[in-house]
């Protein structure tokens, strides 16, 4: 059987010097890259540390004496899981890129509200569910706009929409937000719509069409300088 150490055999048979230090300091390098300090330095430290101490510990059983070969792998592969769990546990996907949120009618620009309506009917009898959020959304929004509670403005997300509309529709502000989130979670993120999260729309919609909005009051005149004469 081949020792596994500062030695390895080559696919013809010559072996090969594997270093341990730079291989080591690799390692250690990789996990003080200040993408994953962002976080919580003084967590990252001490997890980066045990980290450390413990691949070391497992290289150096892999060229130690009387340790095999096989026992070394063994340890060194269970320390690599442990790092790759640690990690993923700790900080995720550490070079994700943010979710982009864009404007809420997307690329096409904006239709009318009963367009969007009968589009987002149609997905839902197709059972279509993310579909039908997405233009279930757009009609509350684009229906807001065509009543001049909301002006027409290009790039607008839903959750400005959404915050908008809530200054004058007040007592629906927090469905108007969480029905953004959905349409945000939905559209651009991993959530996976259902009819209940389109139903919910389509009802808030409906009742938005119910709903006087809130007009804000007129400014009280200036007393007038001295009172009266």
């Amino acid at each position: 059987m081949p020792i596994w150490g500062d030695r390895l055999l080559a696919a013809g048979g010559a072996p090969v010097t594997v270093p341990r230090d730079p291989a080591r300091d690799a390692a250690r390098d990789e996990l003080l890259d200040a993408e994953y300090h962002k976080h919580d330095p003084s967590v990252l430290k001490r997890i980066t540390d045990w980290i450390y101490d413990h691949l070391a510990g497992a290289l150096d059983s892999i060229s130690g004496e009387g340790t095999d070969g096989t026992t070394g792998m063994v340890l060194f592969l269970i320390v690599a899981v442990l790092i790759g769990a640690a990690l993923w546990w700790r900080l995720g996907a550490p070079r994700r890129t943010a979710r982009t949120v864009q404007d809420v009618y997307g690329d096409g620009g904006p239709r009318s509200a009963d367009q969007y309506r009968a589009d987002a009917a149609g997905h839902a009898a197709a059972g279509r569910w993310s579909e039908a959020v997405r233009e279930q959304m757009r009609a509350l929004v684009r229906s807001l706009e065509e009543r001049t509670l909301l002006d027409t403005r290009p790039g607008r997300t839903a959750d400005e929409a959404a915050a908008e509309a809530g200054r004058t529709l007040p007592e629906h502000a927090a469905a108007l937000a969480a029905a953004a989130r959905t349409f945000d979670d939905i559209a651009y993120g991993e959530r996976t719509a259902d009819q209940a999260a389109y139903r919910l729309l389509h009802e808030l919609d409906r009742t938005l069409e119910r709903t006087r909005p809130v007009l804000a009051a007129a400014p009280a005149p200036a007393p007038t300088p001295g009172g009266a004469a």
